[in-house]
């Protein structure tokens, strides 16, 4: 088992070489083909008391800067990973979250790492990572700010006994398998012995996979930054979960784990639905 497909998401604004070296190590490890993915989209006119803020020429400019950006990340995107990988380029103007929603049936892993600078939060500009999670239908591992080489010597698996936790070991596999040491942790307070029985039947599972682990419970209140504590206390290099959320007209809520989670740059954060 292994990914053989992985989309490397390149968002338009901010530095790319760490994610990109970050892409060639995973892809050399699986043997897989890497696809780099960068979009933007043109900001639509906006209208204020005094008439229309951007007109049409200003509209034109903003797309051929957009042009310009994205080849200059082909070129780069390139140039440190093409004669080392095998390598896809896919360059569009246009909804940078649906167009990389749309990619994902080509991929067997999304890897990205989290907007930064001025394009953070930009819809047009940046990926709507959650929304990217949640609607993809592939896991996607955000990575920790300018990390270039992938490491799971130690993992983290948040687990609660539900779909999404489930799908997410399943689909972290190849990397739990890699891991020299991985920890199943369940954060509950009150825990029962159907909260012991579903992390011994877990544990069990990954043995099954030849993963070694071990279980335990932290008897605190789940409020979204336990997990993340327990990651740094360990020196984790993974944190596996899965991905908590619903829609609401139109926007992404997320429960408080998986946010603190996404909000966590300092970890290597790998989250299915």
């Amino acid at each position: 088992m292994g990914y053989k497909s992985i989309v490397l998401n390149l968002d338009i604004d901010g530095m790319v070489a760490p994610v990109i070296k970050f892409g060639v190590d995973l892809a050399q490890r699986f043997d897989a083909r890497l696809i780099g993915l960068s979009a933007a989209d043109v900001s639509p006119p906006v209208v204020m008391e005094g008439g229309v803020a951007f007109e049409g020429e200003s509209m034109m400019r903003q797309r051929k800067n957009i042009e310009r950006r994205i080849e200059d990340l082909r070129c780069e995107f390139e140039g440190l990973a093409g004669a080392t990988v095998d390598t896809e380029w896919r360059g569009a103007v246009g909804n940078p979250t649906r167009l990389r929603i749309d990619t994902a049936r080509v991929a067997d892993l999304i890897v990205t790492a989290s907007p930064e600078g001025a394009s953070s939060g930009n819809v047009h500009r940046s990926t709507d990572i959650g929304n990217l999670i949640l609607q993809a239908g592939r896991p996607v591992l955000v990575t920790s700010t300018n990390q270039e080489h992938f490491v799971a010597n130690k993992a983290l698996v948040a687990w609660k006994s539900t779909r999404e936790a489930r799908r997410a070991v399943f689909d972290a596999m190849p990397f739990l398998q890699m891991a020299r040491e991985v920890r199943v942790i369940t954060i509950d307070d009150d825990a029962t012995d159907e909260t012991w029985n579903s992390l011994t039947a877990v544990v069990a599972y990954l043995s099954f996979h030849g993963v070694k682990a071990k279980a335990e419970v932290f008897p605190e209140k789940s409020d979204g930054q336990v997990i993340a504590d327990v990651a740094d206390a360990m020196h984790a290099d993974l944190v596996v979960s899965g991905a908590y959320g619903h829609s609401r007209f139109r926007e992404w809520i997320f429960g408080g784990a998986t946010r603190s989670l996404l909000e966590n740059d300092g970890l290597n954060r790998f989250l299915s639905n």
